[in-house]
């Protein structure tokens, strides 16, 4: 019998990067990247505990932008060619390396790593990636959750409660597309909670969500049981707590497990350092060099320096170490957590970004691997289970009110409103205005006579109503916490600002042309082609008189 449950909760989301437009965009490279390293990984190792009969019990949340770039053929294709491209270059460095060099061994390891995400991709997944996560949530050890639609601050869009109304309900309703079920639960982007945002979830259907552990602890009621089980909204909603012993001994840059020398360098990738003619395939523009996923060296030391070549065994046995440690002092806590407590088992959340495995800490996939089969086959004292789960042991929990929180800088929204980018709350603020009024018109008695004689034919409203999709598809992308979140952590600045600026200016055209009573059938098409997020897209997700 266990003394208590571990949530092991993974959020995975990126920022909506498809460019049409473009053969070889930049910031593509950010889908590639994570679909190579993290969810695919992700994919295979889940995949042989389930083989293996491991009762590992997993969260993962899946936001509707990321899922919507999985599903896209587009992309697909893209991503395809990219591992391809990969690939060849890691059989060309091995070729060119010594025989029986470090170098030439962590060509084919690489080759090996990038042939078999491409047998994936394409075989195990026919490149449909998001069902086959569903497929195995079927099994009943994988459960998946939802994200805001495009991964909004809800804070900021609180302004405009029809905002985060549409934030909500899409991201229920793109997931049941997609994944042919309802989900559950909805990981608030960012944990960022304002007192109010529970009325959306509740209206939605879901039944919990996550905090920073200051989101519970300063709610207006202390919780009897800390961070070791959820407190419950008057709606009945459920937030859970992110525990913060796990969280610093894989996040923190000073203790976490990632730093360790034996792993493999995030920061060093032979795309900078090959010859130019050999990054042919990879060279955006002829000029900007960019990373391969090649990558040869191990952290060898956190203050910088030389960088000594990467050896993959010695890796592997530092996951497992650090799988052990991990476990132990899991134990160690559940125990001081068991004392002079009530009869209801303690249960430790454990949320991350589902980047950090694979992508910026190559090893991580390892890690879970070894983590959850220790604590399957080595002991008893700590179990896996979800927050669902848990909740249908415990659907009587204690009534609070979460504090205003996120998990960003000192656990407040100041990283997405502030002076680096606090000019476009105002712009975000006005077009979500005008949605409400653009549906309000389209819904009203003399919206009919205006459009009537127009080219809509028998549906009178039709080019209208595809109009106003698409504003609210270009509205809700603007919106995404990424763009201020880049613009304040000071990296790609210039594409964050142009993102913003592409879809409120896109979102206006449409405006302009719905204020005059008129559809140009050309400018919709197209920008319908360069946008073509949540193809479910419902009007009835904007309500304005709320």
């Amino acid at each position: 019998m266990s003394k208590g449950w571990l949530a092991i909760v993974l959020h995975a989301h990126l920022p909506y990067v498809r460019h049409p437009e473009h053969d070889n965009f930049l910031e593509e490279l950010w889908f590639y990247e994570a679909m190579a390293e993290t969810y695919l990984p992700l994919l295979r190792m889940l995949s042989r505990l389930e083989d293996d009969g491991v009762d590992y019990k997993l969260l993962l949340s899946l936001s509707p932008t990321l899922v919507a770039m999985m599903e896209d053929e587009l992309l697909q294709e893209r991503f395809s060619r990219h591992l391809g491209k990969v690939v060849r270059l890691a059989d060309q460095v091995e070729g060119q390396a010594p025989v029986g060099s470090q170098r030439r061994r962590l060509a084919r390891f690489h080759a090996d790593f990038y042939r078999d995400a491409l047998f994936w991709f394409e075989e195990k997944c026919g490149r449909r990636v998001a069902p086959a996560f569903a497929g195995l949530a079927r099994h009943g050890n994988l459960d998946i959750i939802a994200c805001g639609a495009t991964h909004g601050f809800l804070p900021i869009l609180s302004q405009n409660p029809a905002a985060v109304r549409a934030q909500i309900l899409a991201a229920r309703d793109c997931h049941q597309m997609t994944f042919g079920f309802r989900p559950d639960g909805l990981w608030l982007p960012e944990c960022a909670y304002y007192p109010g945002v529970e009325k959306f979830l509740a209206e939605a259907g879901f039944a919990y969500s996550f905090l920073d552990s200051h989101g519970i602890e300063n709610a207006d009621r202390a919780p009897a049981r800390g961070l070791y089980a959820p407190i419950c909204t008057r709606e009945g909603v459920a937030f859970f707590g992110r525990d913060r012993e796990t969280s610093l001994q894989v996040w923190s840059a000073e203790q976490g497990y990632p730093g360790h020398p034996d792993y493999r360098e995030f920061y060093r990738d032979m795309g900078f350092e090959l010859p130019a003619e050999q990054l042919a395939e990879f060279i955006i523009d002829k000029r900007i060099r960019v990373n391969t996923g090649l990558k040869f060296n191990r952290i060898t030391s956190r203050q910088g320096g030389e960088k000594d070549f990467y050896y993959p065994e010695a890796a592997r046995e530092q996951a497992a170490r650090h799988a052990e440690h991990f476990l132990e002092t899991r134990l160690r806590q559940m125990e001081r957590l068991t004392q002079d407590r009530d009869e209801r088992p303690p249960l430790i959340v454990a949320p991350y970004d589902a980047e950090l495995f694979g992508h910026w800490w190559f090893e991580g996939p390892l890690f879970l691997d070894y983590v959850f089969r220790k604590i399957h086959y080595d002991q008893e004292v700590v179990k896996c289970l979800t927050p669902a789960g848990y909740l249908r042991l415990f659907p009587e929990n204690q009534h609070a009110n979460p504090a205003g929180s996120s998990w960003g800088g000192n656990g407040t929204y100041e990283f997405w409103i502030n002076p680096d980018n606090q000019d476009i709350i105002p712009m975000l603020h006005q077009a979500a205005d005008r949605m409400g009024e653009a549906i309000l018109d389209l819904s009203s008695p003399e919206s009919l006579r205006k459009w009537e004689g127009k080219d809509g034919g028998d549906d009178v409203l039709g080019p209208a109503n595809e109009a106003a999709k698409q504003m609210l598809r270009e509205l809700m992308l603007a919106q995404a916490s990424d763009w201020p979140f880049i613009i304040r952590a000071g990296t790609c600045q210039d594409y964050a600002r142009r993102r913003l600026r592409d879809h409120l200016n896109r979102f206006w055209a449409l405006s302009r042309m719905l204020a005059e009573g008129w559809v140009d059938a050309d400018v919709l098409a197209a920008i319908q082609q360069a946008d073509n997020i949540f193809p479910n897209c419902d009007l009835n997700w904007y309500r304005a008189d709320l």
